[in-house]
């Protein structure tokens, strides 16, 4: 007797994805509110009805029922302070396009800024009460994440979404998550394609999902692509120290990833020491954004913070039209931006203090 495996049924994912639109987008043509859908161009429209015939997509009734009774109100909940000085912070456009979006699809936002516990940590839970109710659907975000505080809104079914990926053990978190992973290998795929093949790379203290995702990037980089890389760094060691840069200065390294701006500058200065330059002498690309007060136009890794917000909302919205859609993550592109501190390996001279 064969057994045939049942396949489910069509999402709102999968028709957004068949016609190549947002799933609020695809919420607002097929949930009932005519003013909603008249907000859809005319194209749009036809695109998301030709894709829901095509997949045979059922609307959920339970859920259109739960939304006709939503108060159209986001939340916005941060597991650490952003003010006052958002908009120096690494969040601001993440808020940006967070409020740019949900206006543009009619809800307001509150943002969660009260709910801090003694001990400084910021909380979803007070008193055993979940005070992010008052919004249909929250967006959360932050270093600091509770994940206790994730793993009790997902049993208890709150609909939410998490800007970066987070694992929670016995939990699917959604995630809008920046492909650290993908990034990091083009990195090294650029630099491999200016003609390094030694190469280094130097870590940061964090021991957080989005740095695991840029150091399984280069590693699964470094073996494709058969580079040489022997820095402590590769090996899971932190920070930079003199041995190290001495090396450096000396050996067959011809290129450096550093995980941080701050790290970046420390190389720069331990290699100047010992009588070497970026680029001249060692390639350099940071694996983050730079600030505006940098000593070099380094080559780095960009985050599309404003668009991770946009994406934030519609995921956001599809979960709150359709529970179901709640397992569900999105990753988002990350790009490389051109900078002064990479150049072709040059032959290398013994270094001046050798």
């Amino acid at each position: 007797m064969t057994t045939q495996r049942r396949e489910r049924a069509p999402r709102q994912a999968d028709v957004a994805r068949l016609a190549g639109v947002s799933q609020s987008a695809v919420s607002r043509v097929i949930g009932g509110d005519p003013e909603a859908a008249a907000r859809i161009p005319e194209d749009t429209r036809r695109r998301i009805l030709d894709a829901v015939k095509e997949l045979g997509y059922v609307p959920n009734l339970s859920a259109r029922k739960l939304r006709n009774k939503t108060n159209r109100l986001l939340g916005v909940h941060t597991f650490e302070p952003v003010f006052p000085h958002a908009r120096e912070n690494f969040y601001f456009e993440f808020l940006l396009g967070i409020e740019e979006r949900a206006e543009e699809i009619g809800y307001d936002l509150v943002l969660f800024t009260s709910t801090g516990a003694s001990d400084g940590r910021r909380r979803v839970y007070r008193d055993g009460t979940n005070r992010l109710n008052v919004a249909d659907g929250t967006v959360l975000l932050g270093v600091a994440t509770d994940k206790a505080d994730l793993a009790r809104l997902w049993q208890e079914g709150y609909p939410f979404i998490h800007i970066g990926r987070r694992d929670v053990p016995g939990a699917d978190i959604p995630c809008v998550i920046p492909d650290y992973f993908g990034i990091t290998g083009d990195i090294a795929g650029r630099l491999a394609a200016l003609g390094h093949r030694h190469v280094a790379y130097l870590r940061e203290h964090l021991e957080m999902e989005p740095y695991e995702d840029r150091r399984r990037g280069y590693a699964d980089a470094v073996e494709r692509l058969g580079l040489i890389d022997r820095s402590p760094g590769f090996r899971g060691e932190i920070g930079l120290d003199d041995a190290w840069l001495d090396e450096l200065a000396r050996g067959p390294e011809t290129a450096v990833v550093a995980e941080s701006e701050r790290l970046a500058e420390a190389l720069r200065h331990g290699l100047r020491e010992r009588g070497r330059e970026v680029p001249a002498d060692l390639s350099v690309v940071v694996l983050e954004g730079i600030g505006p007060d940098a000593s070099l136009r380094w080559e780095h890794l960009d985050i599309p913070r404003k668009e991770i917000g946009r994406t934030a909302i519609d995921a956001l919205v599809a979960i709150v039209d359709d529970p179901a859609a709640r397992s569900e993550s999105v990753v988002v592109p990350c790009s490389i931006v051109d900078g002064d501190s990479t150049a072709p390996p040059a032959p290398k001279e013994p270094a001046p203090h050798a």
